[in-house]
C-alpha cells in the first residue's frame, strides 16, 4: 500500500474553504488573476521570456508618466497574479482608459530593461468595467 503525501492528495471541499477562509485578499486577488489569465488563453506573466512575443492579460497596478530620452511616455504596471510588467507607450501622455484598477489584455514581443518585464507599444484591449 503506497501511502500519498498529504500535500499531493487533491484538497476536499473543506479543505479548500477553509485555505480561502485563512488566505490573504492578496493571496485570493493573485488566484483570481492567474484563473483570468488561464480562461482567457493568456501566456501567464511569470513565464514570459525575453523576446518572445506574448499575449498577457492582468490588473493595472500603477499608471505614471515618465519621459523617456525626452519623449512623453505612459507607463503602467501589469499584474496577473504570477509576476508583474510594464507596459509602456512611448509619445503618449494619456490614454483613455488606462487608469489603475483596470483590467486589459496586451500584446506584443516581451524585452527586459533593468531586469524586468516590459512591452513596449503593445496592442491592447480595455476589459469591460462590468466584469470586474
Amino acid at each position: 500500500m503506497t501511502a500519498v503525501p498529504r500535500s499531493e492528495k487533491p484538497a476536499g471541499r473543506f479543505r479548500r474553504m477553509l485555505g480561502r477562509l485563512s488566505s490573504s485578499q492578496e493571496d485570493l486577488e493573485s488566484e483570481e488573476l492567474r484563473e483570468d489569465a488561464e480562461t482567457a488563453g493568456c501566456t501567464r506573466i511569470g513565464d514570459c521570456l525575453d523576446r518572445q512575443i506574448v499575449t498577457v492579460t492582468g490588473t493595472l497596478r500603477t499608471v505614471t508618466l515618465r519621459p523617456r530620452a525626452g519623449v512623453p511616455a505612459l507607463e503602467a504596471e501589469l499584474f496577473d497574479g504570477s509576476a508583474a510588467l510594464d507596459v509602456v507607450w512611448l509619445g503618449r501622455r494619456s490614454i483613455v482608459g488606462i487608469e489603475p484598477g483596470r483590467k486589459l489584455i496586451a500584446s506584443g514581443r516581451i524585452s527586459m530593461s533593468r531586469g524586468r518585464r516590459v512591452l513596449f507599444n503593445p496592442k491592447y484591449e480595455l476589459r469591460p468595467l462590468g466584469r470586474e
